[in-house]
């Protein structure tokens, strides 16, 4: 069954739809991959981040190069292209959009309007005016790494 004929079924309005959606109570499909496995996932929604990758897992393979990145819940982490690990908020200070790691400039990226952030969260390209939140990592063994707030 089709989303918009069990939506029908459902009885609900394309007004209603929209404020759920808008709300954040009801969210639209996407074709990100579900975030990567972790050893210890992140706490619960009010509780510090910290959590291990273990990069064992094949969906945490692209945390074994150099210029690979992952999402996990509302952190990205990188391997920069020294080989560092780093972890910061995903979200976009000026409109929110997903950001992005860019290895052929070793930064972050927001596609929606351009603005840039170092690897420490710093905006070094505006329209964003303030920075993202940065996470502490540490390598807790050859195959793991973990991501914490200090």
């Amino acid at each position: 069954m089709k989303r918009s004929e069990f939506i029908r079924n459902l009885g609900l309005s394309g007004g209603t739809i929209m404020a759920l959606y808008c709300m954040g109570t009801l969210t639209s499909c996407t074709t990100e991959e579900p975030s990567p496995s972790t050893t210890t996932p992140t706490t619960g929604t009010g509780s510090k981040v910290d959590f291990t990758i273990d990069l064992s897992l094949s969906a945490n393979k692209a945390l074994l190069t150099n210029g690979g990145f992952l999402y996990f819940d509302n952190i990205i982490v990188a391997r920069s292209m020294s080989g560092t690990f780093i972890a910061l908020s995903k979200v976009c200070t000026h409109q929110g959009t997903t950001v992005e790691y860019k290895a052929a400039t070793d930064d972050i990226y927001c596609s929606n309007h351009g603005s840039r952030y170092d690897l420490t969260g710093k905006v070094i390209q505006s329209p964003a005016q303030m920075p993202l939140t940065q996470y502490k990592t540490s390598l807790v063994s050859s195959l793991q790494v973990r991501v914490y707030e200090g």
